[in-house]
């Protein structure tokens, strides 16, 4: 996906929110630059924040901002987590999650279709929600409205998403979090709460009912009114 996506959630914002919307690289804007792992992705973004700031990160970029926060805390006042999942491949110490097969899946059919694919992954973010229509339609016309990103940057992504272990990072955050996720996500299981609860950092949860895992454009009211609270706090 790319910034365009969060569009229309941006025109929900009072004006005392200065919105800035970071591509990952390989995305959107920065279609043209290279990055093969997490770190690479963390310095691209951080590069791009000049004062500390309530870091918003969806899905990929969630992991993103963790490790961003983790390395750079002078740069984040505060941390907004958007249907992510600090690890997300299950093992045996990490069940809330998904199965790693389903990561390897996708890579195999990238090679063969990477369209296909792309609709697919797209179809999985709604299956079982409310809205699931009009959700598609509005991500694929983000990715419409700013081009594909090219394969090897879909790969990079698949692997940093098969890989990333950032369990570690909830034992201590120096900065508030708020983690929000969807209740039908097919991709970040929503058992996840119980796990953030039992954390030894203060996480401020929100579960938005019916949404899977795009809860900002299936349901921008509910978001934008966590996000204002989290801003505010």
């Amino acid at each position: 996906m790319n910034s365009a996506v969060w569009q229309p959630c941006l025109q929900q914002l009072p004006d005392w929110i200065n919105p800035l919307c970071i591509d990952l690289p390989g995305h959107g804007e920065y279609a043209d630059v290279n990055a093969g792992t997490l770190d690479d992705y963390v310095e691209h973004v951080a590069q791009k924040i000049a004062s500390p700031v309530l870091l918003v990160g969806w899905s990929l970029g969630g992991l993103v901002s963790l490790r961003l926060a983790q390395r750079y805390p002078e740069k984040v006042s505060a941390l907004f987590q958007v249907a992510t999942n600090p690890k997300f491949v299950q093992d045996n110490d990490w069940p809330t999650a998904i199965e790693a097969g389903v990561f390897d899946q996708f890579a195999l059919s990238l090679e063969k279709d990477m369209l296909k694919t792309i609709r697919r992954f797209l179809a999985l973010q709604v299956r079982g929600t409310d809205n699931s229509i009009q959700t598609v339609r509005e991500l694929q016309a983000a990715i419409d409205e700013r081009g594909l990103p090219d394969t090897e940057s879909l790969f990079a992504g698949l692997k940093i998403l098969s890989d990333t272990d950032l369990t570690e990072s909830l034992q201590a955050m120096d900065c508030p979090v708020s983690w929000l996720l969807g209740e039908k996500d097919a991709l970040v299981p929503v058992e996840l709460t119980r796990v953030l609860e039992q954390a030894p950092v203060d996480i401020d949860i929100h579960v938005v009912a019916g949404a899977g895992h795009a809860p900002f454009v299936s349901h921008p009211g509910v978001f934008v009114q966590a996000l204002l609270q989290a801003a505010k706090g």
